[in-house]
């Protein structure tokens, strides 16, 4: 902290080093970003055969839905239902995505933990991601 100066200027001078302390922790609250994936090791099991696998699911608050790979789909066998209307597809900016619809959904139970729940999951490409949990 600099040297304060005696009589009216000490207020200022103190004043502009607490106002560039602001400023730096608003800067660095504007760039900061958080970067964090949060991926489960879940069970799924089909319904029908009740073989069961064990994958990495990536747990994604602000996907507006539920989806499995097309590739591990067929990969494990999975029955596909085709639905009777396609769901297209938007990205984050809400533009639509002009490479995919939805036409088909998957049905599996899903283990976690102590948990058990039978889950309805659209399908589509997803990459290297085979699950992703999002908000349904």
């Amino acid at each position: 902290m600099p040297k304060e100066k005696r009589g009216g200027s000490s207020i200022v001078q103190r004043g502009k080093s607490i106002a560039k302390e602001k400023e730096k922790a608003r800067d660095i609250r504007r760039t900061f970003k958080i970067l964090r994936e949060v991926w489960l090791d879940i069970g799924i099991e089909k319904v029908n055969m009740h073989e069961g696998i064990t994958i990495k699911a990536l747990l994604n608050s602000s996907a507006t839905g539920m989806f499995m790979d097309r590739r591990m789909t067929e990969r494990y066998g999975f029955k596909m239902r085709k639905l009777k209307r396609l769901l297209k597809v938007k990205n984050m900016d809400r533009t639509e995505n002009s490479r995919e619809n939805i036409t088909h959904q998957v049905e599996f139970n899903v283990f976690y933990k102590n948990h058990v729940e039978r889950i309805r999951m659209d399908v589509c490409n997803l990459g290297k991601t085979e699950i992703i949990l999002g908000i349904p």
